[in-house]
């Protein structure tokens, strides 16, 4: 690995960024370090035109706009701090345009159909018991998957009503829980001890006994959105959208969603609002015209 990037990885490690994260960074930028390589040039002393070129080739290897734009933010981030260390004079990627990125609207489901997905799982066996828990919790929290997943027995209280979670960055949120998933959580712990064969303290085991992928989960809401026959493509994330765009629908101010979201930025939970508008006047449309 070049120097100056090792060096930035190290810094980068003090900060206490995901891993994830991390793996992205030094991903972009090796791959930028290459790319300057077969060019001749030296990383110190490139200028704007090299992220041009960059830009372009990343455009010819049919590279996503959203990917592009994660290349030019993870560049911004490595010559600043070349910059800092008196490495550079200037940054090179700082006035370049970020591309536009298309955000897709999240799709929801609407009440009825959280209603019927929910009641898909047969609670008659411990796997309907622990599937029904885990899609109650999603629902009741607005959590991620991989905060979902990485709950702990330790990190719920059934008697307060309220779970903690934490994000990639390892910065925690207390979420109140509703009485139904509460309800359903209880049960989940009382067929747990049978799952639980090595003893771990994740709250939710697949059926091996060990922590659930992202794929298992999504596998999971696969199948009972079909069997709930909701005709919608959705994902591992539908319950999530669902909740903020049904809190926000019945009555909850922005802020106290973006705070139960784990949102850093507001800008990503004024989108919810946006869905929220456009359901509203398909529904007035629905209601008003006589032909609708």
């Amino acid at each position: 690995m070049n120097k100056l990037l090792l060096n930035y990885v190290c810094e980068l490690q003090k900060k206490q960024i995901s891993k994830n994260t991390l793996e992205a960074y030094v991903r972009d930028i090796s791959r930028f370090c290459d790319f300057i390589k077969n060019r001749d040039e030296d990383i110190k002393n490139i200028e704007v035109v090299s992220v041009m070129a960059y830009v372009q080739y990343l455009q010819k290897e049919g590279r996503a706009v959203s990917s592009i734009v994660r290349n030019i933010v993870s560049l911004r981030s490595f010559y600043k701090y070349l910059m800092i260390k008196g490495i550079v004079n200037e940054n090179p990627v700082l006035y370049y345009d970020m591309p536009k990125v298309k955000h897709n609207i999240p799709k929801i489901l609407t009440i009825e159909e959280v209603d019927r997905l929910l009641s898909s799982p047969d609670i008659n066996k411990n796997k309907g018991v622990r599937d029904k828990a885990m899609l109650e919790t999603m629902y009741a929290t607005g959590m991620k998957v991989m905060e979902l997943l990485n709950l702990t027995i330790y990190d719920i209280n059934l008697k307060l009503c309220y779970v903690k979670c934490k994000n990639s960055r390892n910065q925690e949120r207390i979420i109140p829980v509703g009485s139904v998933a509460v309800k359903y959580l209880k049960k989940y712990l009382d067929v747990r001890t049978r799952l639980n064969v090595y003893k771990l303290d994740l709250l939710f085991l697949n059926l091996r006994g060990v922590k659930m992928s992202r794929q298992g989960f999504w596998k999971i809401v696969k199948y009972y959105a079909k069997k709930a026959n909701i005709d919608k493509n959705i994902n591992a994330f539908t319950l999530r959208h669902s909740f903020a765009v049904h809190l926000l629908q019945n009555g909850a101010d922005i802020r106290s969603v973006q705070e139960l979201l784990g949102h850093k930025d507001l800008s990503a939970t004024e989108i919810y609002e946006s869905i929220l508008k456009k359901n509203k006047i398909a529904e007035v449309y629905k209601k008003a015209h006589p032909r609708a």
